[in-house]
């Protein structure tokens, strides 16, 4: 298992320098109805706009100042990739599944860096701002997110459709088409919103899926 798991890591370091030099070329793994588990590499679909979930070193100009997140349209780009973690002191490991109602974090792939939310407004909304912060031994319940499957699955799977709850704030990850007019590439904002709605439904898309634990 140990060398299956080294060999996924190199499949995907291979695949993300690929993707740099052909952005156009398909670069991920994408398998329908397989486990999400605990040390997956994946990106976010918006499922109304199919933005990805995206983060870069580029800091807001208000509120916190942190870096930001967006939603980016373009399928093929590696500042997208997420992974998947469980909070500290957790007993779950990489290869585990992951039932409806589990608190997860998710670390950016590119800056380490953990999706965040807090009180500070958002820049175009003024919702609930979500952000990149902190790193590797750097965490806090900010970057706390509890997972909830739409229907009736009981673990996530990368075709459920999914809702992240903020476990400080109550607020959902949730995108719309407003778009920043400063930022290129025609980017949407990411913010976090109280109330259940459509527009905070989101799907595992591209990634490297490691497999269940226990499982050949």
């Amino acid at each position: 298992m140990a060398l299956s798991f080294f060999a996924l890591a190199v499949f995907l370091y291979f695949g993300l320098q690929l993707e740099e030099a052909a952005p156009s070329s398909a670069s991920a793994v994408t398998t329908e109805g397989v486990e999400v588990t605990y040390g997956t590499v994946l990106k976010f679909m918006h499922e109304r706009t199919k933005f990805r979930l995206h983060s870069h070193e580029v800091p807001y100009g208000s509120g916190s100042g942190q870096q930001s997140v967006t939603g980016f349209p373009n399928v093929d780009d590696s500042n997208s990739y997420w992974i998947v973690r469980p909070i500290p002191d957790s007993s779950d490991k990489q290869g585990d599944a992951i039932p409806h109602g589990t608190i997860i974090r998710l670390q950016h792939m590119r800056t380490r860096k953990w999706l965040h939310s807090h009180l500070h407004a958002s820049p175009i909304s003024h919702n609930l701002e979500v952000s990149c912060f902190g790193g590797d031994g750097q965490s806090d319940t900010g970057d706390f997110w509890r997972l909830e499957i739409e229907g009736s699955g009981k673990t996530w799977k990368q075709d459920q459709r999914i809702r992240l709850k903020h476990v400080d704030t109550g607020g959902y990850l949730h995108s719309h088409d407003k778009k920043y007019s400063r930022i290129a590439g025609g980017q949407q904002e990411v913010c976090g919103v109280r109330e259940k709605k459509s527009d905070n439904v989101w799907l595992a898309a591209e990634g490297v899926y490691l497999p269940l634990h226990g499982s050949q």
